[in-house]
């Protein structure tokens, strides 16, 4: 049986999650689907031109793994530029580098770092103490389909 895959640290999100070619109808496109840590992928190596080591270690993954998710995004990128299909982007196994929670109580809220999340340390308010907190809302195309999901086949999207 394999290991469950850990959760990938995300920066950013992109401003904008779906590109297509112009003059063909959206109904006629095919698109390829990439997720958001190969978006994040993709930006650190060839936007931010970071080597591949600062890279798996900004995403809180091994250099290994951090290969095959750049090498995936490239070919999905390649896939769509030279057969003219649209780029989605949303979804995949990630938490943000830094997440934000309210406390239900006092109304408090606070960043907390993605190593505290990843470990899934049990949390409480900073000021009040109290347990009764919740994560604020997530970014609309990064909510559902895979935020912070660990996938056993099937579709993501």
């Amino acid at each position: 049986m394999a290991r469950p895959t850990k959760l990938r640290c995300v920066a950013q999100l992109p401003n904008v999650g779906y590109f297509r070619p112009v003059g063909i109808p959206a109904s006629a496109l095919q698109r390829v689907c990439l997720s958001l840590e190969e978006f994040e992928s993709i930006r650190l190596r060839d936007a931010e031109g970071l080597e591949q080591g600062e890279c798996a270690q900004q995403m809180r993954i091994s250099r290994p793994t951090f290969h095959r998710i750049l090498e995936s995004a490239r070919k999905k990128l390649a896939d769509a530029l030279i057969n003219g299909k649209a780029i989605q982007i949303g979804g995949g196994n990630f938490e943000f580098a830094q997440r934000l929670f309210r406390c239900s109580n006092d109304g408090h809220e606070w960043t907390v770092p993605f190593d505290t999340i990843a470990e899934k340390r049990p949390l409480s308010c900073p000021r009040c103490f109290s347990e009764n907190i919740s994560p604020m809302p997530l970014p609309p195309f990064a909510a559902g389909k895979g935020y912070g999901k660990r996938f056993r086949g099937g579709r993501r999207w």
